[in-house]
């Protein structure tokens, strides 16, 4: 007997809305009954003459639905109710309701976007945003607009936005369901932030055993968390525990669901497969960790990673409500009730961050070239699908104008990510590789070794049904490839995962075999210990963590022969000229790339000589003028500029290097092969005439004085235009001398006949009137053999000791 559920309350005015105008939105909350109650009440209506197509996020939750259904209408699962996942398959001729994975719905819009004997669509949990679900109810809204008004279109879910949905629905009306209302307890234990996940959620599952009646059911982030919380929690006399997560085969999942048969206590460890669309038996506790994994796309490295974070309140809502489904409930929170705010309200879309490659290509297949033509709840970033398209060009798949090839549309035509299809079609061998991509799609099999021959070897000699399931799906995958293996090609497991993976081909950088370079020019790690890391090659094929030092995850070694085998056309053989900054030398070289892998390299001995000049130009500019063999009359003719105001500072220099730069550097290696000279000749040539009569004007380069020597004045002095001599070179001068068309004073550094400074001035007449006479008495102690006058304002300026004068007079 088909139990009263509380969607049945408001099924006729979600009947009516679909007779009158074909798309409704339908709210309602976790066990109102909306998964399993509202496509067989479908199939009584007049308009309900063909087949309605039910999608689920999850291969899990499709076939528990269609089984429930099924086992409500006292049918086996197959005939009036059946399913359609990737991996499993019940439906029949006779099957009127089909619930499907979102993928398998997008296949079908594509290989038929009339859906031929489909009279409606039920997306269910829509608010779960995958990219998917997203999609393919945009491309259902456009076939419905285009070629099948007569489609019913119903987006179901618990927390979906029902205005947002109701207007992409062209303002179709929103019915809202009570759900079942059974009494909900939260009790918040916090968790010490030093303490690791698996830890606190033992202690919390093991004080809800105690202290409560039911079955629990236990929130955790993936798989590894599972496993140690599991070993944490040991064997508890009276309860049997299940783990509950997409990697298990489909026995396991059933069990975990179901009640169990002699009536005892559950403990259900589950990643958030367990969040919607699922009723587990006999759970009346949920201990929620507050954690979720997520794939997040690094746009910057090309690449999905897996990142563990705070499950959102939206989550956390639908975790707790599995504990009250069937009767009161009780829910563990490992986080402080205060922290609830702090939580993002909800998991952020996938179409914002998720790899579009798949999308921009069934775009294309479709007639859009823009993908942000359908309509979106939220639509692609535009960065994204650029993104996109080149990923798609370089795999073939996409031509100049974004149009698909035959490649594209062959690409397109398997049941797989882009990357994992390219590779099947271009694979030696169709069979190896078609294993190769299931061994990438299924988590799990052969093991969590990143070695993927091993985990390869492991799954081969597995009997079990998800491994019989999977080889069942290989086999399927390489018979689309029209063809047999091609002979001599490289056909290993390496080979293949590089054929799907061409930028993460990586070449160990260091003996321990840790640090790893990609042909993308991403950095990958590895741990050393691991078989992996004593090959000298490797085909990435997942990573984890940022982008500059991702961890691998799973990879294949790949002989260097095998790469040059399938690269050769991509492989690059060119010279190059590198400027090393620290020596302001280059040094020519003849290399082979691979990428941003240098596969060899050595001396280039008739390297072009105006290459090596132009290396050298550009590496000044790259790295600025300090590598320049500079002389003191370079640098003095600077400052000299720099005083009189003319331009001849760095930003100059770099932003007019072409002007003067190539003529020193023609036919050299080495900066420092400058002559210091040239390189003067090279800044005043610049400069120009009127330049430098502008600066000799006003910065004159050196001063003589009344003994007639010549002294470089120092325009770049602290105090100013500063000119350094002996004292006695000045006698006979009353004026203080100035420089420039301003006359400005000149700074004078006295010193003795030895080099010794004496004094510092600004005012000569001044000196020689006031502090002279000090300083020339205590100098004529130490120089008595120079002149030293008590007037030296009158005096005869000069060099010589006063034996020399005297001889010279």
């Amino acid at each position: 007997m088909t139990p009263t559920l509380p969607i049945h309350t408001v099924l006729p005015e979600l009947l009516a809305a679909l007779r009158d105008g074909g798309a409704a939105v339908l709210v309602a909350p976790p066990g109102a009954g909306k998964t399993t109650a509202v496509a067989p009440a479908l199939l009584a209506e007049q308009w309900c003459d063909g087949e309605i197509i039910v999608t689920s996020p999850r291969r899990l939750a499709a076939r528990a639905a269609a089984e429930r259904m099924a086992q409500l209408a006292g049918e086996p699962v197959g005939q009036t109710f059946g399913y359609a996942t990737r991996l499993d398959t019940k439906r029949s001729a006779a099957t009127r309701v089909t619930v499907v994975t979102e993928g398998i719905l997008t296949a079908r819009l594509q290989s038929d976007p009339e859906l031929t004997g489909v009279a409606a669509l039920l997306f269910d949990e829509v608010h779960e945003r995958s990219l998917d679900g997203d999609f393919g109810l945009a491309l259902a809204l456009d076939a419905r607009a285009a070629l099948r008004p007569d489609l019913r279109v119903v987006a179901m879910s618990a927390t979906l936005d029902g205005v947002r949905f109701a207007t992409l629905l062209d303002g179709a009306p929103v019915v809202e369901s009570e759900g079942r209302s059974y009494p909900l307890e939260l009790r918040h234990l916090g968790r010490a932030a030093e303490a690791r996940i698996e830890d606190s959620m033992a202690a919390a599952i093991r004080q809800a055993l105690r202290d409560e009646a039911g079955g629990v059911l236990a929130f955790l982030p993936g798989v590894a968390e599972i496993e140690r919380t599991a070993e944490r929690v040991g064997d508890v006399p009276g309860v049997r525990l299940h783990r509950l997560h997409g990697s298990l085969d489909p026995a396991a999942q059933r069990a975990a669901i179901r009640a169990e048969p002699d009536g005892a206590r559950k403990l259900v460890l589950a990643t958030s497969i367990a969040e919607t669309s699922l009723t587990l038996d006999g759970i009346r506790v949920v201990v929620d960790s507050g954690l979720a994994r997520r794939p997040r796309y690094d746009r910057a490295a090309g690449m999905t990673r897996l990142v563990t974070e705070r499950a959102s309140q939206a989550a956390a809502t639908q975790r707790a409500g599995r504990a009250a489904r069937q009767g009161p409930g009780v829910a563990y929170r490992l986080w402080a009730a205060a922290a609830t705010a702090g939580m993002p309200r909800f998991d952020p879309p996938e179409i914002i961050e998720a790899d579009l490659s798949a999308l921009v290509l069934a775009c294309a297949l479709w007639g859009v070239s823009d993908p942000r033509d359908l309509r979106w709840l939220d639509a692609p970033p535009e960065a994204a699908v650029a993104e996109a398209r080149a990923r798609l060009a370089a795999l073939g798949a996409l031509d100049a104008d974004a149009r698909p090839t035959a490649h594209g549309r062959a690409i397109a035509a398997l049941p797989m990510p882009p990357r994992l299809a390219h590779m099947l079609l271009a694979a030696a061998d169709p069979r190896r590789a078609a294993e190769v991509a299931v061994l990438l799609q299924e988590r799990g099999l052969g093991g969590a070794d990143a070695d993927l021959e091993l985990r390869w070897r492991r799954w081969r000699g597995d009997r079990s049904p998800k491994a019989e399931s999977a080889r069942g799906l290989a086999r399927r995958w390489a018979g689309l490839v029209k063809r047999g293996q091609r002979e001599g090609a490289p056909d290993s497991i390496g080979a293949c995962v590089a054929l799907g993976f061409p930028d993460r081909v990586a070449r160990r950088r260091d003996a321990s075999g840790e640090r790893w370079a990609s042909v993308g020019g991403r950095g990958f790690k590895l741990d050393p210990t691991s078989p992996l890391a004593s090959a000298e090659w490797l085909a990435v094929a997942e990573t984890q963590g940022m982008a500059a030092g991702a961890r691998i995850l799973a990879a294949a070694p790949i002989a260097a022969e095998e790469v040059e085998a399938l690269f050769a056309d991509r492989i690059e053989a060119r010279r190059t000229a590198d400027f090393d900054p620290a020596t302001g030398a280059v040094q020519p070289l003849r290399e082979r790339r691979l990428g941003a892998i240098r596969l060899s390299s050595g001396p280039d001995s008739t390297a072009d000589p105006a290459a090596i000049a132009a290396a050298l130009v550009e590496g000044v500019r790259a790295h600025g003028l300090t590598p320049l063999p500079w002389s003191r009359a370079a640098e003095a003719l600077r400052t000299r500029a720099a005083y009189a105001g003319v331009p001849l500072d760095d930003a100059t220099l770099l932003e007019r290097l072409d002007d003067w730069l190539p003529a020193l550097v023609e036919g050299k290696r080495r900066l420092d092969a400058i002559a210091p000279g040239a390189l003067v000749e090279a800044l005043r040539g610049l400069l120009g005439w009127d330049s430098l009569r502008a600066i000799d004007r006003v910065a004159p380069a050196d001063f003589t004085s009344p003994a007639g020597s010549t002294h470089a004045i120092d325009y770049g002095a602290e105090a100013g235009p500063t000119v350094e001599l002996r004292v006695q070179a000045l006698f006979g001068l009353d004026q203080h001398p100035v420089v420039g068309t301003e006359r400005v004073p000149l700074v004078l550094s006295l010193t003795s006949p030895a080099g010794r400074p004496i004094q510092t001035t600004r005012d000569l007449p001044g000196f020689w009137r006031g502090s002279w006479h000090a300083v020339a008495k205590e100098m004529r102690g130490r120089y008595p053999r120079h002149p030293w006058p008590d007037d030296p304002a009158n005096a005869a300026a000069t060099l010589r000791t006063k034996n020399a004068d005297a001889r010279r007079g």
